[in-house]
């Protein structure tokens, strides 16, 4: 079992909808050592990758993504899920359901900072259903830029989300892929 498992199984609580509650440490209070931790194991998994680019969503993948970026030396480009008026030029926009927020939701990039060359790396904090990695995907397809791989800290096996992509041909390395979640028993594919 690895460190971030264990953190999920000591500090974890399941809760109903499915959603596995780990905001001690992962997605409301960080524990940044343990961020650097997973952006390694992540960093050596894509070793032999040329990327230009990490690529998350906000908010909360921002952690994970950002140290990854530095573990690569790359920047960090975020969808935001909301237009804001310091957004310019042209959009490339993919509309998700949000799992989360079990609502419509339109992620949005600016052209402006991902370009056709760029060789990119997505990196999330949670993958369940695979929403929001497949508006990223959508994403960099659009603009014609390369989709390197996808990382993920903690992937919802039992959501399909991640096996629906790895069916399509896409290196998605998980560090914790829950089988199963319910109160008091977390189960971890091997």
């Amino acid at each position: 079992m690895n460190e971030l498992q264990k953190r999920i199984v000591a500090e974890g609580k399941v809760l109903p909808g499915d959603i596995i509650k780990i905001d001690g440490f992962m997605n409301h209070r960080v524990d940044v050592a343990l961020m650097r931790s997973i952006a390694k194991d992540i960093r050596a998994h894509f070793a032999d990758k040329e990327i230009t680019a990490i690529m998350t969503v906000e908010a909360s993948g921002i952690p994970v993504a950002t140290i990854t970026a530095d573990e690569f030396g790359v920047p960090l480009i975020f969808a935001k899920k909301a237009k804001s008026d310091n957004i310019e030029g042209g959009l490339v926009k993919s509309e998700i359901f949000s799992y989360t927020y079990r609502k419509k939701v339109t992620l949005i990039v600016s052209a402006e900072w991902l370009k056709p060359t760029d060789k990119v790396l997505i990196v999330d904090d949670f993958m369940a259903n695979g929403e929001a990695i497949r508006g990223l995907v959508e994403i960099i397809d659009q603009v014609g830029a390369e989709l390197v791989g996808i990382g993920i800290a903690v992937e919802k096996g039992f959501q399909g989300g991640g096996d629906r992509l790895r069916a399509k041909g896409i290196d998605v390395y998980s560090l914790a892929i829950v089988e199963k979640a319910e109160p008091g028993n977390i189960v971890f594919r091997e």
